[in-house]
């Protein structure tokens, strides 16, 4: 295997106070776990030269009520991926994270009205949403010609601070 990305993720939003302990259960089996398991088997079967970018979300950094579960397993990941950078030191192998900022896939648009959305589009000094495509320039510039970057939190975000 030459790359390998993972991208599965779940969030279920609610105040830390009000979040459901299943929900974060399924949030940890899938952001977490799932991140752990797949770059376990990543690490143990890359060829040198190799990338792993594993899915962050710029949501980490911005302190927005209601992520507290969902920020966690996300800190979590970029975590893991800063320690297993080093970790695998002599292999040539890079491990990186795109933390993608409001991108209008499923997993964000899902449970917000047409009014939260440009609000939340608005806020970006892009004055938009992040599209599936943008991610994906991202994605291909780690898994291809960016061989110096490693051990890195790339915030693909729309400026979004």
């Amino acid at each position: 295997m030459d790359v390998v990305v993972h991208a599965a993720g779940v969030m279920t939003l609610a105040p830390l106070v009000d979040t459901d302990l299943d929900a974060l259960d399924r949030m940890h089996r899938t952001n977490i776990r799932g991140t752990f398991v797949v770059d376990q088997q990543a690490a143990r079967r890359l060829r040198e030269g190799g990338a792993i970018i594993n899915f962050s979300s710029s949501v980490l950094s911005l302190s927005l009520p209601g992520y507290s579960a969902y920020a966690a397993t996300k800190g979590a990941v970029e975590a893991m991926t800063l320690i297993l950078a080093r970790e695998l030191r002599g292999r040539d192998i890079t491990v990186n994270a795109v933390a993608p900022g409001p991108t209008a896939t499923d997993l964000f648009l899902k449970g917000k009205d047409e009014e939260a959305v440009e609000r939340i589009a608005a806020q970006a000094p892009l004055e938009r949403l992040g599209t599936p495509k943008d991610i994906a320039e991202v994605i291909s510039f780690l898994a291809g010609p960016a061989r110096w970057v490693n051990g890195q939190v790339v915030r693909a975000n729309g400026g979004i601070v």
